[in-house]
This record gives C-alpha cells, structure tokens and sequence, in this order.
C-alpha cells in the first residue's frame, strides 16, 4: 500500500480503466453483429446473439423499443453532464445515445440503420481505448499526461456562486457519507424504466410480458444496488425508499408475466385476481414514503404521491377492462416525473447546489417532528434512537408484510389454480427474495443478533409458497405434506428463540414473532388437513397490521435519529461488565463530551502528542506552542525528516487576522475551498508569528513555504480554538494505509501517544487534498497529492474564482 502522502488511486486503481475497456469490447462485439447482419441480411441467433452483450439479448421487437427509450434519455443526460468533468465522456456518452436511437431504428427499419449503429460503435471503441489508456497511464505516473482527462468542455455546473459566503455555506451542509456515492440517480432512473415499460404494456403495444420480465428484473437489481448504496451512507430514507419500489417491480413484472401465460379460462383468471390483496401494503407503505418526504422537498413528495397512485392503479379489484387503461397513465406520469428527478439528482449532486429546481422543503422538520410525538410532547420524551435500531428496519417489515397480506385468502381461493399461481411471486418475492437482501443489509448494520430473524423468515416464507400455493398445483402426496409437518414443528422451535432474541430490541417486534408462532401453528395444522381459515386470515392480517406500523416507527425514528414514534422498550436489557473491556494502551476521550475535548486539549497544551478526527482521515497533532512534541511525531510515525507537517486551524478568519501578504486571487480561492477537504501550500513568513505558530515556525513546512488546514469537521475547529493552531499529519505509520477509524489510531499508534479523541469512522478514506498555490498569481496552481477532492474539482473552483476576479 502506499503512504497517505502519495496518490490515492494506488488505494483503488482507476476503475474507469474497466470501464472504458467494457464499454469498448461491447461495442466491438455489437458492431461486428450488426455489420455481419446488414450483409448478410440474417439476423444473429443463440451464441452469436448472446455476445453482443446483456443489453442486447433482450432486444426483441416492441418491449426492445419500450427498454432501450429510456436509456437513450438517460445516455443524453449523462453526455451533457459528463461535459463538466472531462471532454472525453461526452463524446462517449453521446455516440451511445446516437447508437441506441439507431439500434431502435433498426427493430422498425431496414438494414442502414445497423449500418449507421456499427458506425457509431466503432467510435465508442476508439474513445474507449484511448479513454482506458490515458486513464492507466494517470493511475500509473500519478499525473496526467494524455489530454482529454482533468479539463471540462465547461463548468456551467459551478456557476452561480458569486461570492464567498455562498461557497462556504456548501461546504458547511449537513454530510451523509462521502465515501459512498450518492445513489439517488440511478433509483429514479429505475423507477424511469421500468414503469416506462408497463406503460407499453398497458397500452396493448406488447402482447406479451415474457421480454419485458427479464428488462424489469435487471433494472431491479440496479435499484436494490441504489437503496444498498443509500444503506451504507447511513441514508435509511433511500434505502427503505428504493428497496420498495424494486420489490414493487419486481413482483408486478412477475405477475404481468404469469397473467400473459396463462392458460386458464378468463372468469377463472378475474376471480383469483380479486382474492388477492398485497397490493394494499404497497398502498399503505407508499403512504408512509409520503410522511418521511415531508422533511425532504416538493419534488420527492410529488414522486411518493405519485407512486401511491401507481399502487392504486394496480389493486386486483379493479375491472379488467379498466385496469390497464388506469395504471398505463400512472406509469406514464410517474415516468415522467422520474424522468425529472434522474436530471435534477444527477445534475444538483455534480454541482453540489440546487441548480435544477426541486421545490422548498414542504414542511419544517420541527413542525413534523411536533407532529408525530404530539402523544408524548406533554412529557418532552425526545429518546435518541437506541443502538439495536437499525437503517433497513423498515424494509424489513415491508418485506414481511407484503408476504403476509398477499398469503391472505379465504377457503374457496385455495381452489383457483389462477389464484395459486398469481400469488407465488406476491409471497415468494417478498417473504424470500427481498428479505434475503434485507438480511444482507443486517448483516452490515452490525446489529447484535446480525440477520438471524430475517434469514429464519426467509425459510418461512419460502416454505410456505411452496407448500400452500405450488404445493396445491402440484398435487403433493400425503407423504410429502408430512415432511412439510416436521420442518413446521422446527420452524415453530426456531421462531420461539427468535421472541426471545425480539425480546432484547423492541416491543413491535416481540409483538410481531409471537404472531408469527400463531400464523406458524396454522402451517403446521394445514400440512395436517386441519387448518381453520378464520384464525389463520386474522393472525396474517394482525401480522400485517403490526407491519405497517413497523414500517412508520422504524423510518420515522430513523430519519429522526430519535424515538419519535413508541416502538416498547426492550423487555429483556443487557448488563454490561465494564471490567471486561481490554485495557488501553493511551488515554482515550469521546468527542460528543466537552469535557474531553477539553482534556485532549490539556494533553497538547502539556506538550504531548494525540490522535484527533479531521473531516477526512484520523491525524496526529501537537501544539505548534511545544516544538519538541512536533519533533516527536516524525518519532511516532517513523516519517522522514524532510517531509514537512502542515498546520492546522479552525476559520479563515484566523488567517485575515494574521495578515499574510496574500494576493485577492488567493484569498478568494482559498475562500471557496475552506472548510474543507483541500490543503493549500503558501509562502512562509513572519506572519505565521501573528498567527500563533511562534515557537514551532522552523518545525512546520519547509524553509519557504507552509501548508494550511482548514478542516470542516466541528470537533478539529473547536479543537484548534482551545489550542491555537495545530501542527498535523496523518495517523499512521510511514508507508503504511490511513487510519479511517479510531480503533485504527489505538491499535497501531496508541502506545507512543498521549491521547486519542474517538470520533469512530472518519468522513472519508483518504486525506486532503494538496494545491500548491506559490504560482497562483502567475494564473496556475498544482495539484502536489490528489485526495478526496477530485483535481478536476479544484481546477474548476480555481477557473471560476479566476473568472470572477477579472
């Protein structure tokens, strides 16, 4: 590995290089398909077919065109995007976009089409190989030294900006986690596809949904990866947001598919339909998307108000005749809206500001939040969220409850085949497939008991489709029923030890396990031909109904960080024994405490060296008042003698009192990139004595020039304003990986440190940025390390303050 000093992709690689080469073999591949077709006139069949790619095994007359419209949208908008950060992708992104038109055209049209796709193919092969080449050779040489990389086609995207205080107040919004990449994008863009589809389907344009199964299924697995994403960012919102929507698609494409297949007589077919209702959690989940979008803008509100119109459209009960005409005009207004948001996420998430229009926040969280615990405002409970409350809570009672509503069904439905088959995927989809993935997410959400309740309902729920629902079309013997009979005695085993593992979380769900014993007692006596219907439709509606409070409680509360809504104390609490932690080898301190912010500052101010949190990677620091502490963290690190330390300090304003003799052009720019993840090397002088360094003024940067620091972390700035400024470097030994968490910090470096202020993970997973800005006034400046602010950033914040100063 190499050190924090060097370039952060030896951590990563250059992933583009993948990429680009990706995207150059497929379009080597089509094009050679496509050319062979136009002259041979014979289209392409089995293997020939199959390596041109994924995107393009699926094409297959209407359900093609109603696929690929979209991702022509979507390739036009990453072309016009792509245009703020290099002038290579949009060139890429554009011929795709003109590709796919053609690809399209070639379904309805003759053979010039391919023609022209082939074409257009071999130019996303050059740019790809001259794009993975010049990307290999930046993550090789650490520099850039083929053009095309690093310099927009322009920077519309960061304009708007006019002053100071409106760049400093982007850096001082509110983080998720920056090591992730914002996943809302691409979830809308699913929910763009996939209902685009349906629209097409709805409208008589696709007979049958066999094609558009398998485009629908694809576009799933990209969403699940969107509300993944939002799971690692601690984003709880998207994660329960997207995770619904691809369940809903996921199953309804399911559905469409075993309704065209279908071989059954029609009254058959409308009466099985009318026995099901799962649709109506889908309903109530998207309800309750509605309340937790109150906090975020107009446009998510519009979009969750249009999903509940998506879900109603869909509800079994409604006539035939009438069905597909309602929920065609839902897709396509929910398309459309999706459409929007693709734009306006991708576009605002690059420019870091609000330049496509979303709408103002509907209503203030404090309203919403007097609102929900109007119950308990008399007593002022404003509970923090406990530690067992978890991100993908609420999906899991989404994934329970509409396993549990969908198996719901009366005595007589158990004897219409079309009711059976329509509700394998409701029940299978949901209770198995979806809650596997929520069980991955536990698992991450490093719970104490992890997945195991999920995982064990995994089982349930699988067990019971295929027993209830594909068991009766079956026809199973009565020796196997009986083998369902012993897996529901150990099911019923398990689940008790689940109530007792509930029993340590919340009330809920205890509440929700101790149905589900019941709801498994009915199993149990269905694989016996004794089953009483009634109790088994109130406990899976009693089920439900405990579901869809989970799914308000758990998203609320976790939005809120608070226990806004009751979910019962846990009746089981664990005690734990301090004595058996490990001993530590330094003195720690927590940052949420002034007192031990206020003891790591007695420990610099006493001349010794700390472990401290910055807004990007953990760092060691000493008072630039104590020179020999700064001597000893080249000791502690083993870091060479003629790498210099920089200096670290809360606001710039520090810096203005000082009076260096900086230029405007680089007050402005270091104006815009402090606070923040971007180090600047400037001239050394005597102001640094003004400043505070005093004593430290030979041990910090070099004999010319010095670093400074300006993280956007709250605990670092009142840190530097107890101590004065700070001399810094990373937390890690020389040559070694940097430390992204304090455990890190103790482990490796704890025995020869005074003290250690525990922050647990860091923002990032790579240190500053560093701009060299000695030239600035000559009109360049020069990136010495590339960090977690891209160069190509920097650059561009440096063209548009040099624009403004003219």
């Amino acid at each position: 590995m190499a050190s924090s000093d060097g370039f952060p992709a030896s951590f990563y690689g250059e992933p583009g290089v993948l990429g680009m080469l990706s995207n150059g073999i497929s379009a080597f591949l089509v094009l050679l398909q496509n050319f062979h077709t136009a002259h041979t006139g014979s289209a392409p069949a089995g293997v020939e077919n199959i390596l041109a790619g994924v995107h393009l095994i699926l094409i297959g007359g209407e359900t093609a065109i109603a696929g690929l419209v979209p991702y022509i949208l979507l390739s036009f908008l990453l072309a016009f995007c792509s245009a703020t950060v290099n002038y290579i992708m949009p060139f890429v992104f554009g011929a795709i976009t003109a590709t796919l038109v053609f690809e399209a055209v070639g379904l309805v049209a003759s053979s010039w089409a391919l023609v022209v796709s082939g074409v257009l193919e071999l130019l996303i092969l050059i740019f790809a190989i001259y794009g993975s080449a010049a990307l290999l050779v930046k993550g090789l040489t650490q520099r850039l030294v083929l053009k095309g990389f690093g310099t927009p086609l322009f920077n519309v995207l960061l304009l708007g900006t006019t002053n100071s205080g409106s760049a400093q107040k982007i850096g001082q919004e509110k983080k998720k986690n920056t090591k992730y990449a914002e996943p809302m994008a691409l979830g809308c863009f699913c929910d763009t596809v996939a209902p685009f589809i349906f629209a097409f389907y709805s409208f008589g344009y696709i007979k049958y949904f066999g094609v558009g199964v398998a485009w629908v299924s694809i576009i799933t697995v990209a969403q699940l990866f969107s509300s993944y994403y939002a799971h690692l960012r601690q984003d709880c919102y998207h994660t329960t947001k997207f995770g619904l929507h691809a369940t809903y698609w996921l199953i309804k494409a399911w559905d469409e598919f075993v309704l065209s297949a279908l071989v059954l007589e029609d009254g058959k077919v409308a009466s099985g339909r009318e026995a099901m209702v799962g649709n109506w959690f889908f309903v109530m989940a998207g309800v309750v998307l509605c309340v937790g979008s109150l906090n975020t803008d107009v446009l998510e509100l519009i979009h969750n108000l249009l999903f509940v119109l998506l879900t109603l459209s869909t509800i079994p009960q409604i006539a035939l005749h009438g069905y597909y005409i309602f929920f065609g005009v839902a897709c396509s207004l929910f398309t459309a809206v999706s459409l929007y948001c693709t734009f306006s996420r991708l576009i605002n998430t690059i420019a870091e500001k609000s330049l496509i229009p979303v709408g103002p926040q509907p209503i203030s969280s404090e309203m919403l939040k007097k609102a929900l615990m109007c119950c308990r405002a008399k007593q002022g409970d404003q509970e923090v969220l406990p530690q067992t409350d978890q991100g993908s809570d609420a999906l899991f009672y989404i994934a329970n409850g509409v396993a549990a509503l969908s198996a719901l069904h009366a005595r007589s439905s158990s004897l219409n085949p079309a009711f059976l088959h329509l509700t394998v995927p409701w029940v299978l989809i949901s209770g198995a497939i979806i809650q596997a993935y929520v069980s991955r997410l536990q698992v991450t959400g490093g719970g104490r008991f992890g997945s195991v309740i999920p995982t064990i309902y995994v089982a349930v729920w699988a067990t019971w489709t295929w027993f209830r629902f594909s068991g009766n079309l079956l026809q199973l013997s009565a020796e196997a029923a009986y083998g369902f009979t012993a897996g529901a005695i150990a099911l019923l085993v398990i689940n008790a030890f689940l109530m007792l593992i509930a029993a340590y979380r919340n009330l809920v769900l205890l509440l929700l396990t101790s149905v589900m014993e019941v709801v498994l007692v009915c199993f149990l006596l269905s694989t016996l031909q004794r089953l009483p219907y009634e109790l088994e439709i109130a406990m899976l509606a009693l089920f439900s109904i405990i579901c869809i409070y989970g799914v308000l409680a758990s998203l609320v509360n976790c939005i809120f960080s608070q226990r806004l809504l009751p979910m019962g104390p846990p009746l089981i609490k664990e005690k734990v024994r301090r004595e058996s932690f490990p001993e530590l080898p330094c003195p720690v301190a927590y940052s949420r405490l002034t007192s031990s912010l206020m003891k790591i500052a007695g420990l610099l101010e006493e001349g010794g060296v700390c472990g401290i949190p910055t807004d990007t990677v953990y760092a060691l620091a000493a008072s630039c008042k104590n020179p020999r502490a700064i001597e000893n963290i080249y000791n502690i690190k083993d870091r060479p003698a003629e790498k210099p330390v920089c200096i670290c300090i809360s606001n710039v304003e520090q810096l203005v009192a000082a009076k260096p003799p900086f230029s405007p052009l680089l007050w402005e720019f270091m104006r815009n990139v402090y606070p923040g993840g971007i180090s600047c090397i400037v001239s050394k002088g005597d102001w640094l004595f003004n400043l505070g360094v005093g004593p430290a003024y030979d041990r910090v940067g070099t004999e010319d020039s010095i670093m400074i620091r300006v993280p956007d972390h709250t605990v670092t700035s009142h840190l530097c304003n107890l101590t004065g400024p700070l001399a810094i470097t990373s937390a890690n030994p020389s040559g070694e990986p940097d430390s992204t968490h304090h455990t890190m910090v103790i482990n490796r470096l704890g025995h020869k440190l005074q003290g250690v202020l525990c922050d647990g993970d860091s923002n990032e997973v790579v240190a500053s940025t560093v701009v060299n800005c000695l030239k600035i006034d000559e009109g360049t400046i020069t990136i010495v390390r590339e960090g977690c602010v891209p160069a190509v950033k920097v650059h561009q914040i440096f063209e548009r303050v040099k624009s403004t100063m003219v």
